[in-house]
């Protein structure tokens, strides 16, 4: 249970930060009326592998899971 509630904690935060991270650009682009479009790149590339490679942690786990009970079934 304390896995999962981290790797919702996980989403969320990264849901939040990338809110935060758009408001941020936007208003860097307001003032100045140049976009970052590296930094933009690299922050969702981040973002987006994170939430990815946590996936497919939570992947393997389920996997490895139902590994399991079936060798309890046989």
């Amino acid at each position: 249970m304390k896995k999962t509630k981290f790797s919702k904690f996980i989403v969320a935060a990264v849901i939040i930060l990338n809110i935060i991270f758009t408001a941020a650009v936007l208003f860097v682009f307001l003032k100045t009326s140049n976009e970052p479009i590296t930094l933009v790149g690299c922050w969702f590339a981040f973002t987006t592998g994170e939430l990815w490679m946590l996936a497919s942690i939570k992947k393997s786990e389920v996997n490895k899971n139902n590994s399991k009970e079936d060798d309890y079934e046989n």
